[in-house]
This record gives C-alpha cells, sequence and structure tokens, in this order.
C-alpha cells in the first residue's frame, strides 16, 4: 500500500523492525545503500525474522536511482528540520515515507532539493530525535488512518 525508504540506514535492529511494519502493514521496504550492517546480520533478522518471507524488499545505490524508478511518485521527506507536519499532508496508496540515517538523518543537499516534500513529527525542541523504527511506524499509521487501513483487519 504504501513505501517506506531508508537512506543508509546504520542501526540493523532499526531496519529489523521496520521491516516487520513493512510485513504486517503490507508497506514495501526500500533500502538506498550504503547500509551501516549486512542484510545477513543476525540482529537485523533477530529483529524481524519471523517476517522476512512476507517482506516485499528492494534495494538502491543511491536515493537519485530510487527516484529515476519511479519518477511520477510522491516522496515525502521525514525531517526534524522540515516545517509542515506529517499529519498536514493527505496520503496516497503508493506515497514513500522517506527517512534518513540514524546519526545525520537525510542531510542538507536532498532536503534543500525537495524542501517542499519534507514533513516532521513533533517533539520537544530540546531533545534530537525519535527513533527511526518509531518515527516509521508513527508515519506509515498515520498514512494507513488517512485511507481507512486498506485490507488490514
Amino acid at each position: 500500500m504504501f513505501n517506506i525508504v531508508l537512506v543508509e540506514p546504520q542501526i540493523p535492529q532499526n531496519t529489523g523492525n521496520i521491516s516487520r511494519t513493512c510485513a504486517v502493514t503490507g508497506c514495501s521496504l526500500h533500502l538506498v545503500e550504503p547500509l551501516g550492517f549486512k542484510i545477513d546480520d543476525k540482529k537485523l533478522k533477530r529483529a524481524g525474522l519471523d517476517y522476512w518471507s512476507e517482506l516485499d524488499i528492494h534495494y538502491y545505490n543511491s536515493f537519485e536511482e530510487l527516484e529515476e524508478r519511479f519518477p511520477e511518485a510522491r516522496f515525502f521527506l521525514f525531517s526534524t528540520h522540515a516545517e509542515r507536519t506529517y499529519t498536514e499532508v493527505s496520503y496516497r496508496p503508493g506515497d514513500f515515507l522517506v527517512f534518513g540515517k540514524e546519526t545525520a538523518g537525510l542531510g542538507e543537499a536532498l532536503l534543500s532539493r525537495r524542501r517542499e516534500d519534507a514533513v516532521r513529527i513533533p517533539m520537544r525542541k530540546t531533545l534530537r530525535s525519535l527513533n527511526l523504527s518509531n518515527s516509521a511506524a508513527i508515519a506509515v499509521y498515520e498514512a494507513l488512518r488517512q485511507n481507512g487501513f486498506g485490507e488490514l483487519v
């Protein structure tokens, strides 16, 4: 129904948790390299192992490669630096929800180029950010809620 994109994820447990969220919601997972771990990493698989066979997963060498593959797609970039909140968007099936690496986010170059597509999850100003897997879950469930949860029960 939706697509979750992780740009250069570094912590295998986060990607494992997000893969589990994708599997149970029917979302596709798109991983943009370089990854901070190997896909056969035990920590990654432990977080989502029993759902791994249900996962629709795709790999890309760069975010630009992903954009080229889906030129008509809508991308929403989640960043603590965005002005509009994630609830101000009307999500449609097929949208791409994009998250950056745990230590640095999406990076200024990408955010500058796609500033109109950036959204944020509100949080206290004094703290850096939410956990990546929590942020992805918040985003995908808002998108699903807006669309009646599709075929989920």
